[in-house]
């Protein structure tokens, strides 16, 4: 669909914002999402949101950033893909780059751990905020609470998400199929058709493309993921030392948008400015081509039964890899009572006043971690 100029500026001030002020990691994100494109401006359902949380979470690639890019897709047809993604990604890449040219050029980050303090426990109350509607949205019926129950258990032991995510899926269709087969009724199966600087162009920047490149083409999971990942692809060959991988981890951990802008910071310590814009677009590049191919099967699938079905157990299990998400978040920044206060109450804040946006929630967490560490 073709978008007019007011609606892909509306994309464009939407994502550009999240893109400043998404602290916290993907399932803060689409949290953060949900708030602006759901309750605040109605651009989707509920229902629809959740399915592409699934399908999201079905292909490789950073997860919130391919959400940006589905709600720019139908928000604004191909334009609003590009506009979303773009403005979505570049606040990360840009802040990234300003981290990279000072650890080149001093050797050292910047102390930012009393200004984080209070952002982990506060997008711990906003994941389960926006969290417990899609819950309540996704299990429609006792076998879809089974199946995420299932899945919670799964990924709380340490086995893989896409496994989990398909595993979930199958299972759902393959009970609708004997469910059919026995009341004679007809599978209705899916109803569609797939259808000039010489420089920059060096041998080190055209390796590190196609390296971020493959990376971003098939890797699933968390920001965990891609540190393993990246460990194999440039530690374990000498193009960058453990001690800057871990750096740059931490940079778009503390940076907003998407953990994936470490790849600026990486390619900048290797060459510059031009290793910085070609890695960042290797590892992106993917999520655009999977979403561009996979947003218009998502509707579609919501028309078959079959495929219904699988859409359906998926988005469960989703919500149950978020959930366990945020336990591991819990686990690791709920570690003094401050920051269990800074949790309690944004939590009673956001159930409380379902309008309040989000990014004040952060804010606010923030300033008072850093109050606290005063006392």
């Amino acid at each position: 669909m073709e978008a007019n100029q007011s609606s892909l500026k509306d994309i464009a001030r939407v994502f550009l914002k999240l893109g400043i002020t998404a602290f916290g990691g993907p399932a803060a994100h689409i949290a953060m999402m949900r708030q602006e494109v759901v309750i605040k401006r109605q651009w989707l359902t509920e229902q629809h949101f959740l399915d592409l949380i699934g399908a999201t979470n079905l292909i490789p690639g950073p997860n919130s950033t391919e959400m940006a890019i589905h709600i720019g897709q139908e928000r604004g047809g191909w334009k609003g893909l590009l506009i979303a993604g773009i403005c979505f990604i570049m606040p990360a890449v840009l802040i990234t780059g300003f981290f990279a040219w000072l650890y080149k050029s001093y050797g050292q980050l910047p102390q930012v751990q009393p200004f984080i303090y209070g952002i982990k426990p506060a997008i711990i109350a906003v994941i389960i905020a926006a969290i417990y509607p899609l819950a309540e949205k996704s299990l429609q019926t006792i076998e879809l609470g089974i199946i995420g129950f299932a899945a919670l258990l799964l990924s709380l032991f340490g086995y893989s998400e896409i496994l989990i995510l398909f595993g979930a899926g199958f299972i759902a269709m393959g009970l609708l199929a004997i469910r059919l087969k026995r009341t004679n009724s007809s599978l209705t199966f899916l109803p569609f058709i797939l259808t000039d600087n010489t420089s920059f162009f060096n041998l080190k920047n055209i390796n590190l493309f196609f390296s971020f490149l493959k990376i971003g083409a098939i890797l699933y999971g968390s920001g965990y993921v891609l540190f393993a990942f990246l460990d194999a692809e440039l530690v374990s060959k000498g193009i960058i030392t453990h001690r800057q991988l871990i750096d740059a981890i931490a940079v778009g951990q503390f940076t907003p948008g998407p953990i994936f802008s470490s790849v600026t910071f990486i390619g900048y310590q290797v060459n510059g400015i031009s290793g910085a814009i070609i890695s960042t677009i290797g590892i992106f590049l993917p999520s655009f081509l999977f979403v561009a191919l996979l947003n218009p099967l998502v509707r579609k699938m919501r028309g078959s039964k079959l495929f219904a079905a699988f859409l359906n157990a998926v988005n469960v299990a989703s919500i149950a890899l978020i959930l366990v998400v945020c336990y591991q978040l819990g686990k690791d920044s709920l570690t003094d009572w401050r920051q269990i206060a800074i949790a309690v109450c944004s939590a009673a804040i956001l159930f409380r006043f379902k309008e309040i946006n989000s990014v004040f929630i952060i804010l606010g967490g923030s300033a008072a971690g850093y109050l606290l560490l005063m006392i």
